[in-house]
């Protein structure tokens, strides 16, 4: 073929520094994870724990509400640290759902097209390959989580008609740790079953169609996973600070998030 224009030149701009190559790979994965509709459907019943538990900060500083119930207004509509760690745990299964479903979207496209040696070909590691996708998935998972657990924080500070935030401080450092915890191994767990699921697919055959059809597979092999590691809700002790290995999050969370101020 011949070239009939000979004004093309090398670029001689700024050059993109290597550390920042891994958020190109975050920002690709984070629009793949979201080009379904399916992941917005999942997303929007993720946020409905927060709506309930909203609902239940609303009635908590409404002085109807608490008139209404009376002598059992104290107890039942108490804010406190209790109340935020059950804000928690409702947060467990929807995440879980959600990591399930965006985890395997991440690898899957770039094994069914092949495009996994083009992408390690350029200036990027396979551990920078990896951290893009982790980075991709903890930002979907922390749009379910912490973030919303801190606009139910600072809703509640606002509502209160004393000086409440300031005062359990404390609570929000608890929601921020405890839900970063769950997310970034729920998002090392679902890269992991993800890729195991995919390489295994692929010793059978290459097609799109299969990959994609096998989400279902990899969603049962993530939930089977999780249950084997331990991580069910079980009691806890009072005062009980050592991690053991049934009920792990359970009791980091109820050591780190400390007793609210009354």
């Amino acid at each position: 073929m011949s070239v009939y224009k000979h004004n093309y030149r090398a670029y001689t701009g700024k050059l993109t520094p290597g550390w920042a190559r891994i958020f190109v790979l975050a920002r690709y994965g984070y629009q793949d994870a979201w080009s379904s509709k399916i992941t917005v459907g999942i997303f929007i019943l993720c946020l409905l724990p927060c709506l309930v538990f909203l609902f239940a900060i609303y009635l908590a500083n409404n002085p109807m509400a608490r008139l209404l119930l009376g002598n059992h207004a104290p107890r039942i509509l108490a804010i406190n640290a209790e109340f935020f760690l059950n804000l928690l745990y409702a947060q467990f299964g929807p995440a879980l759902v959600l990591a399930a479903w965006i985890a395997p979207r991440l690898i899957t496209f770039d094994l069914a097209d092949d495009a996994l040696p083009i992408l390690l070909s350029h200036p990027i590691s396979r551990f920078g390959y990896v951290f893009g996708k982790w980075i991709a998935l903890f930002t979907a998972l922390s749009l379910v989580t912490w973030i919303p657990d801190l606009v139910l924080f600072a809703y509640q500070g606002y509502s209160s008609p004393q000086p409440w935030a300031a005062a359990n401080l404390p609570i929000a450092i608890g929601l921020l740790a405890g839900a970063m915890i769950w997310i970034a191994f729920l998002s090392l767990l679902g890269l992991l079953v993800g890729t195991r699921a995919n390489v295994t697919l692929l010793a059978v055959g290459s097609h799109r169609s299969e990959f994609l059809g096998s989400r279902q597979l990899r969603f049962g092999l993530l939930m089977i996973a999780v249950r084997i590691g331990g991580l069910k809700k079980s009691p806890v002790a009072h005062g009980a600070v050592g991690i053991q290995p049934n009920g792990t999050l359970k009791r980091t969370h109820c050591f780190v998030v400390p007793e609210a101020v009354q």
